[in-house]
This record gives structure tokens, C-alpha cells and sequence, in this order.
């Protein structure tokens, strides 16, 4: 398994991307949301990959950040969804975006993605509760607004018992840069008045 590649970007045609790294260029394929934050060509870059070996064909995918490769592997892991579909979601949100539509169940949005009907939103809906939620919030950034201890928090309610629904909602009530405990706290005392 080819799992990183560093090297000079030599082209960038959307989504494909081609590296040359000791000697070799490596066509990959990557979502916008890495597309977009590519440096130029001609300067170095470094990807994570997933490579997918099929009878005619061996492709790659590469990703600036372990959290959009960790999203990647989890779509693909769905029946029914393949490579090129997980990399339009991808393309079409970024992963705390998936990740909050997730834990929200937003069918809507994820319907929304070239390529993704209402079934389609309701099985990937499905299939990644509790995979994608509260796990990549945290680290996606812009999902979990309590910078920091947001996804601690929202983990402490789920564990309380609370659905991640009703987690997500008290913790986006919650001040940027609240302490865990604090968080906890004010978001049970909201969660009572509900």
C-alpha cells in the first residue's frame, strides 16, 4: 500500500494532480478541498494516498490531511459508494461539513453532491453515524464551535445519554474558547430548559 507520497507538483488538472517523487510521476487524484490548497507547480508537496487495486486498473488518491483520508476510507467502505462518489463528496463539502451533517442527519445537504440522491444521502447517512460524528468534529475544525473542548464536550453528552443531535445543538450554544468542564455544564443546564 502506497500511503504517502512526497515530491514536486509538476501538474494540477482537476482532480487530477500529477508528482514526480525519486523519479517518477505518480497521477493522483484528489478531492477539491485539497485541489484548493495545493501549493504551485513546481513546488514541493507531500499527499497522503489511498491506493484502490482493481482488475484494470491501480488509482490513487491523495489528501492533504489524515481527516479527509480517515472520510475517504469510510465512504468507500459503504455498498454501493465507490471511489470516484466519495471523492465527490468530498469535493462537494468538506469533512466537518460531512461530519456535522452526520451527526445531525441532514440528508438535504449531502443530496446536494453531483451524484448523490435522496437513498443514496439516507444510506451514507446511516452507515456513518457514530463514525464520522463526533470522532472528526473535533478535528475538522468549523464543525464543533466550542474551539477545543467541543468535541470533548459533545463526546461527555453522547455518553449522558443525549442523541448527537441533541448534543450538537447545545454545544453550538456554547461561547468559543468554554473549558471542557465549564462546557459540560452549561450545556446540561441548557439541555434542562429544553
Amino acid at each position: 500500500m502506497i500511503g504517502r507520497i512526497a515530491g514536486t507538483l509538476l501538474e494540477k488538472n482537476p482532480p487530477e494532480v500529477l508528482v514526480e517523487a525519486g523519479g517518477v510521476g505518480y497521477e493522483i487524484d484528489v478531492p477539491m478541498s485539497t485541489f484548493y490548497n495545493l501549493p504551485a507547480v513546481g513546488q514541493a508537496v507531500a499527499l497522503l494516498t489511498h491506493l484502490v487495486v482493481r482488475e484494470d486498473a491501480h488509482q490513487l488518491y491523495g489528501f492533504l490531511t489524515a481527516t479527509e483520508r480517515q472520510a475517504f476510507r469510510e465512504l468507500i467502505r459503504i455498498s454501493g459508494i465507490g471511489s470516484r462518489t466519495a471523492l465527490a463528496v468530498l469535493s462537494g463539502m468538506s469533512v466537518g461539513e460531512l461530519a456535522q451533517a452526520v451527526t445531525l442527519q441532514e440528508g438535504g445537504r449531502l443530496t446536494k453532491v453531483p451524484g448523490i440522491g435522496r437513498k443514496t444521502a439516507e444510506r451514507l447517512l446511516l452507515e456513518l453515524k457514530g463514525k464520522l460524528g463526533a470522532a472528526l468534529q473535533g478535528e475538522a475544525g468549523g464543525a464543533a464551535p466550542a474551539a477545543g473542548g467541543g468535541a470533548d464536550v459533545l463526546r461527555a453528552l453522547v455518553a449522558l445519554g443525549y442523541s448527537e443531535k441533541e448534543a450538537s445543538a447545545a454545544v453550538r450554544q456554547l461561547a468559543p474558547g468554554t473549558g471542557v468542564s465549564d462546557g459540560i455544564r452549561l450545556a446540561l443546564k441548557s439541555l434542562a430548559k429544553a
